[in-house]
């Protein structure tokens, strides 16, 4: 079975939209492309306490748990010391990262600001990849991705570079037709299959030129072709526009 992944975004600044947040939004629109299921995305402020006990409850619910935000050198970059403690494990320095940051400074002593840049849960290793500026802090199956999201994205598609997934396959179905017309067929059909996804959308744009968009989904695209052809029969014929 394919592995689930769950996310933190991290940061008071989203909860208090001082930025406008588009890590979530990307990480869900790539992990789908992948083929790796999520099962959830949280939004937590940068404290301790929320950050250990939400990743607490990711880390119980998927096998890869990814991280935006709060991995800087400034006071409320806390995610480091929040991983480290909910995966019970000390902070120490990565040998790599201070090679570097000894070098970026040279012949002055790196400041103890930047060497925070340096910390990681113990047991963390390096991702590199080329189109990095830096690498990505990975331990075991969670990976600390930055906020910024230019860094965010170029991280994140390096991790998913060695990970595999099964792509889900999805078609869709456009109707004129309102909900409560179409809920029997689409009760049946889904009792009947539960292992397939089917989705019902409504739409109260005129522009749109549908009431409804129905979906349905899986890995198998056999699977979900049946279904198709399972509700195209069975639905309103005059309420089917078109078939995608």
């Amino acid at each position: 079975m394919a592995r689930t992944a769950a996310a933190l975004i991290i940061g008071n600044e989203v909860l208090t939209a001082k930025v406008k947040e588009r890590n979530g939004a990307f990480l869900i629109e790539r992990l789908r492309a992948r083929g790796i299921p999520l099962v959830g995305v949280y939004v937590v402020p940068d404290d301790v306490d929320a950050i250990v006990e939400t990743l607490s409850l990711a880390r119980r619910r998927a096998q890869l748990v990814f991280t935006s935000g709060g991995i800087g050198p400034t006071h409320d970059d806390v995610t480091v010391r929040a991983v480290a403690l909910a995966l019970q494990r000390p902070v120490v320095h990565m040998p790599e990262i201070v090679k570097s940051l000894t070098k970026a400074f040279a012949p002055a002593t790196v400041p103890p600001e930047a060497m925070r840049l340096a910390e990681a849960p113990a047991g963390s290793r390096l991702i590199e990849g080329p189109r990095l500026k830096y690498p990505v802090l990975a331990c075991d199956e969670l990976y600390l991705l930055p906020g910024v999201p230019e860094l965010f994205e170029a991280q994140l598609e390096t991790v998913l570079d060695g990970l595999e997934g099964q792509p889900v396959v999805t078609r869709l179905v456009f109707l004129d037709a309102h909900e409560h017309e179409i809920a029997r067929v689409l009760d049946a059909a889904a009792l009947a299959e539960p292992e397939v996804e089917i989705g019902s959308y409504p739409t109260f744009d005129p522009a749109a030129g549908y009431r409804v968009k129905v979906t349905v989904e899986h890995v198998e695209r056999a699977r979900v072709d049946a279904m198709v052809e399972r509700l195209v029969r069975e639905l309103p014929k005059a309420a089917v526009l078109r078939v995608e």
